[in-house]
C-alpha cells in the first residue's frame, strides 16, 4: 500500500507541476511580477493537499510570529528534501532565491524565475560572482523581499552532523538584515534519493531571528547552535509521534546520542 500511494503521489505531483506551469503560464506572465506569485503559491498549496490526501502526510508551522514584520530578512531553513524548496512559499510575501546561472537557461522554468527576479550566480567567476550577487540581493531586499538560503548548501539526511557553509555568514554580515532559522524534518517523510512518501505528521518550527550586528564567526556559531538544538528536539518529537517511520542511519545515530545525554543528565 505504501508503494502504491507513493507512486500515485509522485505521478500526481509531477502532473500537477506540468499542468499548472503550462495552463497557468498566460496568467503568470500577464500579471504584474508580485501578483504573479499567486501561481507558484497555488502550486505549493495544491502539493500540500496532494501530500495530505494521497500520501497521508501533513505538517504544522509554528513560529510565524517570529518573521520580521517589515518583511526584510534571510530565511535559513534546514534542507532535507525537495519538499522544503517550495513548502514555505505561501507563508512569505515576496521571496527570492540565489540560484545557479545555468538554471535560468531551462525553458519555461528559467522564464518563471527570471520574472520573479531571482539572483543568478556564475560559480566560475568566484569573487566577482559574490560581489554581483550581493549587489543584486541588496537591491531586491531594499524593496521588502525575503532571501531564502539553505545554510548547509545541499540536502542532508535527518540527524546528519551539521555542515554549515560560511556563505550564509557573509550574507548576514554584508546584507545587515536578520536571519530567521527554520528547523524541520521533512526528510523523514520525503527521503532524498527515494520514491517513497511516508504518511504521518511533522512540525516546521520558525525560530526567533538572529539580529544583525554579530561578527560572522559568532553569528555562524549562534545559527548552528540554535538551529541544531531545535532540530534535535523536533527529531525526538517527530519520531515519537510517528513510530512507524523507517529511520535513516543518521537519525538513529543522533537519537542514540540524545538518549545517552538524557540518561547522563538524570
Amino acid at each position: 500500500m505504501l508503494a502504491l500511494r507513493s507512486a500515485l503521489f509522485n505521478t500526481l505531483f509531477y502532473a500537477n507541476l506540468i499542468l499548472q506551469m503550462v495552463v497557468l503560464t498566460p496568467v503568470y506572465f500577464l500579471l504584474p511580477r508580485k501578483k504573479a506569485w499567486i501561481v507558484p503559491k497555488t502550486w505549493a498549496r495544491t502539493n500540500h493537499w496532494l501530500m495530505r490526501v494521497v500520501a497521508g502526510t501533513d505538517f504544522t508551522v509554528e513560529g510565524l510570529e517570529n518573521l520580521p514584520a517589515d518583511g526584510i530578512y534571510i530565511l535559513a531553513p534546514k534542507h532535507q528534501s525537495f519538499w522544503d524548496v517550495y513548502a514555505l512559499l505561501p507563508a512569505l510575501p515576496d521571496p527570492f532565491f540565489i540560484l545557479k546561472k545555468e538554471l535560468m537557461r531551462i525553458p519555461l522554468f528559467g522564464w518563471y524565475v527570471a520574472k520573479q527576479r531571482m539572483v543568478p550566480v556564475d560559480r566560475s567567476a568566484r569573487g566577482r560572482a559574490m560581489a554581483a550577487v550581493l549587489e543584486r540581493a541588496k537591491a531586491e531586499m531594499a524593496t521588502g523581499r525575503q532571501l531564502i538560503i539553505y545554510p548547509e548548501g545541499t540536502r542532508r539526511p535527518p540527524g546528519a552532523p551539521p555542515e554549515y557553509k560560511f556563505g550564509v555568514a557573509r550574507l548576514y554580515r554584508d546584507l545587515g538584515v536578520p536571519v530567521v532559522p527554520v528547523a524541520m524534518h521533512p526528510g523523514l517523510f520525503w527521503p532524498r534519493k527515494s520514491l517513497m512518501r511516508h504518511p504521518g505528521h511533522f512540525t516546521v518550527r520558525i525560530l526567533p531571528p538572529i539580529q544583525p550586528g554579530l561578527k560572522p564567526d559568532l553569528f555562524l556559531e549562534t545559527l548552528i547552535r540554535e538551529t541544531e538544538a531545535a532540530s534535535d528536539a523536533l527529531l525526538v518529537k517527530t519520531v515519537s509521534d510517528n513510530p512507524h517511520l523507517p529511520l535513516p542511519e543518521t537519525a538513529r545515530a543522533r537519537l542514540a546520542v540524545l538518549a545517552q545525554r538524557k540518561a547522563d543528565a538524570s
